[in-house]
């Protein structure tokens, strides 16, 4: 598989929570012939790919990226939009959207009152999102909505092209949160073919995580797994002004593994089951806690009578931002892991991971 072109084509691909179509039709494509395809009823996607008899593992990755949605459209025909994730009001200015109309795409650019007029003690204030708006170059109201055919409820998706930086190690697009989990969910599918493992691998593709896990909780009622490894991106923190005792995670140091986030503390025995199955493949491996946020395994560690679980990821600079950067080798050492984690995963391993501390 020409993992460049996954990379691209996922990270390009629109789909905010709720708005996630788009991305599921093209996994779709890209697992097809892997697995067996199944959809809940909020649209996560499911891939089931049977090994030999053994324990179910759930391996869940969002799909849905943050954008925001039109709120409403004023007379003069600017756009007033909410924020659907978590947006940092300082990146947002002058950055290129595009709405999803009933007739297509319109583009359309974040603006604001401009600084050259503002008061001196207000120019150096952050500027609000709620006090920004979408310029699409409509002339009024009805331009808006009687031509570009704009509607209360369209979504609006950021713009980023996708690119391999100069070091052809660093690839920069929107959206790595978290379609390098979905990439790494369909290498896996494709690596798994012909092979036998002993157990049955659900590779879950979930949407609405940004707003609230609402997928992980669907799917995982559908799946009911005996071990849950979700996948999502670390915030790496090798830049300028950041210590790392506020992150320490780099890119190009290896997979992260996060000891807990603010919706669930890793599985202690399935911590260490990741941690010598990473030693055992000579893949580096970097820790992380995140308690200012959570991921698919917040839902999936609750289900039934609990569920152990963990999440895994890349690190990316600029995460939430219109465009991050993230380390090939990085991902590449992320799937090459979970690839050793599916292989070893059999009952016996469920035992001593349920009965490790």
């Amino acid at each position: 598989m020409d993992r460049l072109n996954l990379l691209k084509s996922l990270s390009e691909v629109n789909g905010i929570p709720g708005f996630e179509g788009n991305v599921r039709q093209m996994l779709s494509q890209f697992v097809e012939g892997t697995c067996e395809l199944s959809t809940d009823n909020l649209g996560s996607l499911i891939c089931r790919k049977a090994g030999s008899e053994g324990p179910k593992i759930m391996i869940p990755a969002h799909m849905d990226e943050i954008g925001f949605m039109v709120h409403v459209i004023t007379d003069e025909g600017f756009i007033r939009f909410i924020p659907m994730g978590g947006w940092w009001d300082q990146v947002l200015l002058g950055k290129k959207v595009q709405i999803k109309t009933s007739q297509g795409l319109v583009t359309g650019v974040i603006g604001s009152k401009p600084p050259h007029i503002l008061k001196d003690e207000d120019k150096s204030k952050v500027v609000k999102k709620d006090t920004m708006f979408i310029d699409v170059g409509a002339r009024n109201k009805a331009e808006a909505m009687d031509e570009l055919h704009i509607r209360p409820g369209d979504p609006i998706f950021p713009v980023s092209e996708f690119e391999l930086m100069a070091n052809g190690r660093v690839v920069a697009g929107k959206a790595w949160d978290d379609r390098a989990g979905c990439a790494a969910l369909v290498e896996l599918m494709h690596l798994l073919q012909g092979k036998e493992h002993p157990n049955t691998v659900y590779a879950v593709a979930t949407v609405q995580e940004e707003v609230g896990l609402r997928g992980a909780k669907t799917a995982t009622s559908v799946v009911a797994p005996d071990i849950g490894i979700a996948l999502d991106v670390g915030i790496a923190g090798d830049m300028p002004g950041v210590n790392p005792e506020e992150s320490p995670l780099k890119l190009g140091q290896g997979p992260v593994l996060y000891v807990a986030d603010g919706s669930a503390i890793a599985h202690s025995g399935l911590r260490r089951f990741v941690i010598d199955t990473a030693e055992d493949l000579n893949i580096p491996l970097q820790f992380a806690a995140l308690l200012g946020g959570g991921t698919d395994a917040g839902e999936m560690h609750l289900f039934g009578a609990g569920v152990p679980s963990l999440t895994l990821g890349v690190p990316v600079r600029y995460v939430h931002t219109h465009t991050g950067l993230m380390d090939l080798e990085d991902y590449g050492n992320l799937v090459k892991l979970l690839e050793g984690i599916i292989m070893r995963l059999d009952w016996d391993a469920i035992q001593q991971i349920k009965n490790g501390e």
